[in-house]
């Protein structure tokens, strides 16, 4: 088959092949993909994800000082702790009743600002788009390369490269030029992180009730020195990506159904408004509605609710076929939400985090993740949303929802428009991303580009409204709380991966339970109890494969290019077990060489 032949639908005797890859590479942390294969009709018939480490933050959580578990949480992950610490502060903020001062938010959205345009950047151009260079292709459909090659990239005038070939070669890695610059922008977009958080990526200036950074004038202008120098870059890569990824679907017909899903989205929101959020469940539809990124979710690309109480009620956290024992006949932690609603036994604030070490049986258990899914009220399906690799969704329900209108982000129902200031090379720029037909792979990493320039544009605004602040005499940053003998919170946000909460709950000032759930959970989760895949398994099972090669040289590049879409982080879903008594020993050299012949 030609690049540009439609693929047959007769059916063929199958072929089937059992393929895997453990570890998958190029994602943080421990994913297995277990697939069978059917060459003969060039499909993935089957798809199992696992991971081999177990999640224990919930068990040695209780007993902790609430007010440590930002600091301790922003430690499940190395990549986007700060995204925790953020989440922590909210739900403690609920329980503690207290409101940080307005400047104290400006900041906190300023550092997760950053951490989106660093993150989304380092992974997408120097681990995502490995998948979509020269030397990847060539290796994979060569056809592909060889038309790349005579096909003009429609938006060179933006980025400056000719030909579709010579993006790809931009990419490859460590040699190409946009491979290498992407890492001069992640070093950047760090220091306009640490500036408003102290560390990365465990913040140390974060605070519930408010930040320990100081904001003088000179804080502000450093942080927009170093957005206005990578404004260029991000105006230019939403170009690349868009040209890439418009030629894929026009070089490979069918190739929207790789990695394709139901539309099943979920946002819990991010940038909180400090003009209407007060952190008090009461109001948390309001407040959430008001948030610079609004919380949502998709189904069938129907906006059901972007109510975060609604939102909450609804999560539900099922074993599935993880290695776990059930909790559901221990008494409740929480009964009643605190608008009087039912709380459902499955919910976080209930869970019970009881580890079973088994063998890994693809039939049946398999797996240290659980099963995260949204319950919907409407129909009784417990849904297996995905967070779209976090952009894909936040975009998403930002512009179904059309609530957000700032000078530089602006949701219209259908699309978000976003306006970037002029910078060193290109002038103001107004970009729009336009809910797209699919929810798969492309549009997936598509969306990730748009989502860096959107947290570019509303860096503008929240530097524009702190330094308001600060010419104005308003300085202050932190508000005194007293940590009540219970109570209960929960915080939502957005890691740069998508969906995160986390869920409080004090008893005699100490933690009785506490936990978190990051986007990787949720996108990883096994088989739950009602035979649903998860996404990752969801979204590769039945997809077509397109690369050129035969089963004794297959790379599995849209098995890989799928699942790295969504932006794995497996520090997020598991921890380590190494079973009772067991002692582990850790030596650590302090130079490099010292004591080594």
């Amino acid at each position: 088959m030609t690049t540009t032949e439609a693929r047959s639908k007769t059916r063929k005797p199958a072929q089937i092949v059992d393929m895997s890859w453990d570890p998958i590479t190029r994602i943080i942390g421990n994913l297995g993909i277990y697939t069978k294969i059917d060459f003969a009709n060039q499909e993935v018939v089957e798809c199992r994800s696992t991971s081999s480490l177990f999640r224990g933050y919930s068990v040695f959580m209780r007993g902790k000082d609430p007010r440590d578990a930002g600091f301790i949480t922003s430690r499940i992950c190395g990549i986007c702790g700060d995204n925790h610490t953020t989440c922590s502060n909210y739900a403690q903020q609920m329980a503690y009743g207290v409101k940080p001062p307005p400047l104290a938010e400006h900041i906190t959205n300023l550092g997760e600002a950053a951490e989106y345009m660093f993150d989304h950047t380092i992974f997408q151009d120097n681990l995502v788009f490995v998948d979509f260079c020269e030397a990847m292709v060539k290796a994979t459909n060569p056809s592909v390369l060889a038309r790349a090659e005579r096909t003009e990239a429609p938006r060179g005038g933006i980025h400056g490269y000719r030909t579709i070939a010579d993006i790809m070669r931009a990419f490859n890695p460590f040699e190409g030029e946009v491979y290498k610059q992407a890492l001069k922008v992640s070093r950047v977009t760090r220091e306009m992180f640490c500036l408003m958080e102290g560390r990365h990526v465990h913040p140390s200036t974060l605070y519930p009730g408010g930040v320990g950074t100081m904001p003088q004038p000179t804080l502000f202008t450093d942080y927009l020195s170093r957005l206005l120098r990578v404004l260029d870059f991000i105006k230019q890569a939403v170009a690349m990506n868009d040209d890439v990824f418009d030629f894929f679907y026009e070089a490979l017909p069918g190739y929207e159904q790789v990695g394709q899903r139901r539309i099943l989205l979920g946002c819990w929101g991010a940038f909180q408004n400090p003009a209407t959020c007060d952190y008090r469940y009461e109001n948390m539809n309001a407040w959430g509605r008001d948030m610079f990124v609004t919380p949502g979710i998709v189904v069938d690309g129907e906006l059901v609710t972007n109510d975060l109480v609604d939102i909450n009620l609804g999560l539900r956290i099922l074993l599935g076929s993880s290695f776990y024992e059930d909790w559901v006949n221990e008494d409740p932690f929480v009964t009643h939400d605190p608008l009087g609603n039912p709380v459902d036994i499955r919910h976080p604030w209930n869970q019970t985090t009881l580890p079973v070490p088994q063998k890994r049986d693809f039939d049946g258990n398999y797996s240290w993740v659980m099963s995260p899914r949204w319950h919907d009220r409407r129909t009784g399906d417990h849904l297996a949303l995905d967070t779209g690799g976090g952009p894909l969704a936040r975009l998403w329900t930002t512009a179904l929802s059309g609530l957000v209108d700032t000078p530089y982000v602006k949701a219209t129902g259908h699309s978000v428009r976003i306006t970037l200031p002029k910078s060193e090379k290109l002038p103001e720029t107004t970009l729009e991303w336009h809910i797209p037909k699919w929810s798969n792979t492309i549009e997936r990493d598509r969306a990730r580009p748009y989502f860096v320039a959107y947290a570019a544009a509303m860096a503008v605004q929240f530097l524009e409204s702190a330094m308001g602040l600060v010419r104005g005499g308003d300085t202050k940053v932190f508000e005194n709380f007293e940590v009540p003998d219970e109570a209960i919170g929960c915080g939502f946000h957005e890691a740069v991966r998508g969906v995160l909460s986390h869920h409080l709950v004090i008893r005699d000032k100490k933690i009785a339970n506490y936990h978190p759930y990051p986007p990787t959970p949720w996108n990883a989760s096994p088989r739950d109890n009602y035979g649903t895949p998860g996404p990752y398994e969801d979204a590769v099972q039945g997809q077509p494969v397109f690369e050129e090669n035969g089963p004794d040289d297959f790379k599995g590049v849209d098995i890989m290019r799928t699942v790295r879409s969504f932006d794995p982080c497996l520090p997020c879903g598991v921890h380590m077990y190494i079973g009772n008594g067991r002692t582990l020993t850790t030596s650590h050299t302090p130079t490099y060489g010292a004591g080594h012949v």
